[in-house]
């Protein structure tokens, strides 16, 4: 069963949380991080993105940035920006967005759950960003960002949540993007037991649905801090690591889009004969159209959008990866006729968030930076507990959660 820890967390006070709260570090490229910083020496990006107030051009993966995120951290402190709760506690996240908000636990997940497979994965992860957070997390010496996890929805926690959200929030903001974030401080012994309790006794996994680098991340630096403490009880704050937990059902995952440089040699009219092979190729005009149903694409090529619908035989629902419509394009489509087989090396395709939208997709090709769009139906959260219950892996790029979480709100030390 799902091990949740109460902790004593670093927090911003309520008048500069919205000065603090930063959009997360993997969201953002360091160009747009130094314009978002701009006349803000409180953004949590000086953390999470130290390079900013670096040379441009630094190597990010130098010790000077690490060390740069650690001075600015020591600096949000000193200055009063971070102060750390006297007790430990829970706490309640809730982001709205387009009318609907969803309301996540913030408490620590424990290393051994990762170790254990307690914690399921659905994605791989990359050794070079998983160094990456590591050394962030060594040299500040706090899980600076939370990762998001899912866990199977249960009403106790549920009636739980409700009535902590009754009362008033202690931060209560809206950002630039229109998504508002609510934070509710949980500090009654009694009620944090209980919350423990029901993860321990009903909660069998939790599932990494956004954050798969930083989870392994934290976990691997606290599985260090074990090897090279010989007085190790297991009680140490690295034990644990920074999280929020949301019930599944709350969740939404959009689309995740592919956008192709080139046809492989083929003409316009000769990669649509060849799509009319796997599906029903239907031409929609000038006006774009999202697919609305799974094995139903969208495409976009040459000024024009398309409906493609997969036939009968290209995809198979009984098995959890060959459902998936990112299967289906690549089986039928990016492999067999653009010569796309390796999505994470190749760099003839690029992806694209939902949250951009289609216009994104046709901007692109009508660059000439791209030759090919094509827009997928949402993976639903079933399909990704599926996946990760029976072992599997997604292939890349499958899911996009909105609304992020905003980094800075609450910060775990691992001491």
């Amino acid at each position: 069963m799902a091990i949740l820890h109460a902790f004593r967390g670093f927090r911003p006070g309520r008048e500069q949380v919205s000065r603090v709260a930063s959009r997360p570090y993997d969201v953002l490229n360091s160009s747009e991080a130094r314009e978002e910083v701009k006349d803000n020496p409180w953004s949590f990006l000086h953390v999470v993105k130290p390079e900013v107030d670096l040379p441009e051009g630094i190597d990010l993966h130098s010790d000077e940035v690490y060390l740069k995120g650690k001075e600015n951290l020591e600096r949000l402190i000193s200055e009063g920006y971070f102060t750390q709760d006297s007790n430990p506690m829970l706490y309640v996240y809730g982001q709205t967005m387009n009318g609907k908000t969803q309301y996540g636990i913030v408490g620590c997940a424990a290393v051994d759950d990762y170790l254990n497979d307690i914690i399921k994965k659905h994605e791989l992860t990359r050794p070079d960003k998983e160094e990456d957070r590591m050394n962030h997390i060594r040299v500040t010496n706090f899980n600076a960002e939370p990762v998001f996890f899912a866990y199977p929805d249960h009403a106790e926690l549920d009636a739980i949540v409700k009535q902590v959200v009754s009362g008033e929030a202690e931060y209560d903001f809206t950002t630039e993007d229109g998504v508002g974030h609510h934070f509710w401080l949980i500090d009654n012994e009694r009620e944090i037991g209980r919350i423990i309790g029901l993860f321990e006794k009903d909660v069998p996994f939790t599932y990494v649905a956004d954050g798969h680098h930083r989870t392994a991340a934290a976990a691997l630096v606290g599985q260090e801090r074990r090897e090279q403490n010989p007085d190790h009880t297991g009680n140490e704050e690295y034990n644990y690591f920074l999280a929020v937990h949301f019930p599944a059902s709350q969740l939404t995952i959009i689309d995740y889009n592919r956008v192709v440089r080139d046809l492989n040699g083929l003409t316009p009219e000769a990669f649509l004969e060849k799509l009319a092979v796997g599906f029903v190729v239907e031409e929609n005009g000038t006006s774009p159209c999202k697919p609305d149903k799974l094995h139903s694409f969208s495409m976009y090529m040459e000024g024009k959008w398309y409906t493609l619908t997969a036939r009968p035989g290209t995809f198979h629902d009984e098995d959890p990866i060959g459902c998936l419509d990112v299967t289906v394009l690549s089986d039928q489509v990016l492999g067999p006729l653009l010569n796309i087989t390796d999505l994470r090396k190749s760099e003839r395709i690029d992806f694209v968030g939902g949250i951009r939208g289609l216009t994104e997709l046709s901007r692109r090709v009508d660059s000439g930076e791209m030759a090919v769009a094509f827009a997928l139906y949402p993976v639903s959260m079933k399909q990704l507990m599926d996946i990760a219950d029976n072992g599997m892996i997604m292939p890349p790029k499958t899911t996009w959660f909105e609304p992020k979480l905003r980094s800075g709100l609450v910060i775990h030390s691992l001491e």
